[in-house]
């Protein structure tokens, strides 16, 4: 390898580590609102108010066999809590997503997987978070009751298309 190609390497490695060594985005702040089983509305420490979905899981929505379940569950856990969240960036609809993290240490959607109050992502699901829902469905868990849930995102999906046909 000659002494021009070393350099690049050594300059291109050097731009990746710093890449990986830019800071993630973590809020801290109080959630105040709990919409559905997965969004949130936190109030951070700059006092604005974000909006927050939680990354990588999907839980039954209002007018959906679990949704409001999924709800409570979440209003109980996170409601008047201090957390932080870091950030995984926006939905297609500009929400932010983030990891939340209650004292610390305890994670809402690992629990809304374990009651079987969620599905995981419908796109390349996380394998950790994966692991979580097989075995909630493997009990017969929440959602898992029933022989064959339908997944937020079809019940959205039926939605729309009704929505359009009734106009």
């Amino acid at each position: 390898m000659n002494l021009k190609m070393k350099r690049l390497m050594f300059v291109f490695a050097g731009l990746l580590a710093s890449i990986n060594a830019l800071p993630k985005e973590v809020l801290s702040g109080k959630i105040v609102t709990v919409i559905d089983g997965n969004t949130v509305e936190l109030v951070a420490e700059d006092n604005e108010t974000y909006k927050i979905k939680l990354h990588g899981i999907d839980c039954p929505l209002s007018g959906q066999d679990y949704g409001e379940k999924a709800k409570r569950y979440l209003e109980k856990m996170l409601l008047d809590k201090p957390v932080s969240v870091e950030m995984k960036g926006k939905d297609r609809w500009g929400t932010r997503l983030g990891v939340i993290i209650i004292d610390g240490e305890l994670d809402p959607r690992y629990e809304l997987l374990k009651e079987g109050l969620a599905w995981t992502a419908e796109v390349n699901p996380n394998p950790e978070l994966e692991g979580i829902r097989e075995k909630a469905k493997e009990k017969g868990k929440g959602l898992w009751k029933d022989n064959n849930p339908t997944p937020p995102w079809v019940f959205r999906r039926k939605q729309t298309l009704t929505q359009f046909k009734s106009s």
